[in-house]
């Protein structure tokens, strides 16, 4: 396995958490952002929308992380990570779209204005961070795990890097007692490994 990645992105630390949690060898490839690398020919071609990560496995480009946890785990037949009870997969694909989506415009957007300069209205991504994290410590007050599973599924593996990584986008997790109790059984589970911090925002 290869995986195309940046140390930096919380996308390509969701791949790389998943794959140390499995206890996978796999061959890490930087892909250099900053200067144009992944809008190059040769990276389209195997992701068009030119974004980190990609996992190649047996000749097969896997792109965007949240397939590249689906896969991993469909492919090792890690059912503890991604069960196969209806009810309890769609509990897990909920997750999966929250972290596709109110992830990605909160906690990785107001990031994204501090660590890589993107122009985005801060102020915006910063309140949507925090109307998300209280929806989060609710849930989790009442489950040790996002998805109401008996043991970490993918849910979690998708929405740690950017939830704990939040203070480096001017998010305060203080007010957030269950998530940030939640953030530190991640950092437990055997194989963890952590995303490379950013000396911004309130983790300056």
């Amino acid at each position: 396995m290869k995986l195309y990645h940046s140390p930096l992105s919380g996308h390509s630390h969701r791949a790389r958490l998943f794959l140390a949690l499995l206890g996978l060898d796999y061959e890490a490839i930087e892909v250099d952002l900053a200067h144009g690398a992944h809008k190059a020919a040769d990276y389209l071609r195997i992701n068009r929308f030119g974004e980190v990560p990609v996992l190649e496995d047996d000749g097969a480009f896997i792109p965007d992380s949240n397939a590249i946890l689906v896969y991993l785990a469909k492919k090792t037949g890690a059912t503890d990570w991604l069960p196969e009870d209806p009810l309890v997969a769609a509990r897990v694909q909920r997750w999966l779209s929250v972290a596709a989506g109110k992830v990605a415009y909160g906690p990785c957007a107001a990031r994204l204005v501090t660590v890589f300069g993107y122009k985005l209205d801060a102020a915006e991504a910063i309140e949507r961070s925090h109307q998300l994290l209280k929806v989060l410590d609710g849930e989790l007050a009442e489950a040790t795990w996002i998805a109401a599973t008996p043991k970490p599924s993918i849910a979690d593996v998708a929405l740690y890097s950017y939830v704990d990584r939040a203070p480096e986008g001017n998010v305060d997790l203080a007010p957030y007692p269950h998530v940030r109790a939640w953030l530190r059984r991640v950092e437990a589970l055997p194989g963890f490994v952590p995303l490379q911090k950013t000396r911004v925002g309130l983790a300056a």
